[in-house]
């Protein structure tokens, strides 16, 4: 009987650390590994891998989810499929959620990547024949900031009230007649055979295999104050902001190791800019 008895009381002591255990897990206790899942559009290079493995010895455990172009992350993100995105800059997530109501802010900055114009067949922008075709991005950010780099290129004049969501109706001078085509940005490097010029986002011209900062015939000034709005970003739903855990993989995307891979990866074409979470909450909205 006695050992009925000690059988039947380790039986229960086991039960209650079990349910003990589960419960400190279910209400996140310090030892938790916290799993983020990043919705991202590209994962090549250095950069994630080494911030996945600082994440991870403090604990965050970091899950990337590709999506094949932009127009997903940030649907992904608000129907709460994803915890963050990490693939665009603030104007284009201000263009999404005007567009769509979607409670979304930027809680970080990650890079600034400047946009290139790229050709086969000309070397200079100043050759450029009459009537040549143009390739451009066509969702509403990057339409307006490709069109912005064609006027600082000298090729176009645009409206005064152009603004940063601008689009081709904005043109105000067009001396060369020239033929502007959006498309699908992930279009633009494939289409350079068939066009004079094509103006290619720096993640998308790297995938492409150009060397974003040597290959363009004319560079955005990624360092102009203006190029703000073009800052990449870490973005969450309007109740994380205040996230610890996501606000602690910002301050590790900002670690020395990571800021060495950002260059490395992209061969000295992007680099990591730190703007406080303030200060891109005031631009965002101003936009």
């Amino acid at each position: 009987m006695k050992k009925i008895w000690l059988f039947l009381f380790v039986l229960l002591a086991a039960t209650v650390l079990a349910a003990c255990g589960d419960s400190a897990s279910s209400e996140g206790g310090d030892s938790e590994t916290k799993k983020v899942k990043i919705g991202v559009t590209g994962t090549d290079g250095e950069v994630w891998p080494i911030l996945k493995k600082k994440a991870a010895a403090e604990g965050i455990e970091i899950e990337l989810i590709e999506f094949a172009d932009y127009s997903l992350p940030n649907k992904a993100l608000q129907d709460g499929d994803i915890d963050l995105n990490s693939f665009q800059h603030i104007a284009f997530l201000s263009a999404f959620t005007e567009e769509t109501g979607a409670d979304l802010v930027p809680i970080g900055a990650t890079l600034i990547a400047p946009m290139g114009i790229y050709s086969e067949k000309i070397k200079d922008v100043n050759e450029i024949e009459e009537g040549a075709k143009v390739a451009i991005p066509d969702d509403p950010s990057n339409q307006a900031r490709a069109l912005l780099l064609l006027e600082s290129a000298g090729l176009i004049t645009l409206a005064d009230d152009f603004g940063l969501f601008g689009d081709p109706s904005k043109i105000e001078e067009n001396p060369k007649n020239l033929d502007i085509i959006p498309m699908v940005a992930q279009q633009t490097p494939l289409v350079l055979p068939d066009v004079a010029i094509s103006v290619i986002n720096n993640g998308v011209a790297g995938q492409a295999g150009f060397d974003p900062a040597k290959d363009p015939i004319y560079l955005e000034d990624g360092a102009d104050k203006n190029a703000i709005p073009y800052v990449n970003i870490f973005a969450a739903r309007g109740e994380d902001k205040d996230n610890e855990t996501f606000n602690r993989i910002v301050e590790l995307y900002h670690s020395e190791e990571v800021e060495e891979a950002v260059k490395k990866d992209t061969n000295g074409g992007s680099f990591v800019v730190d703007i406080t979470e303030e200060e891109l909450l005031e631009v965002y909205e101003g936009l």
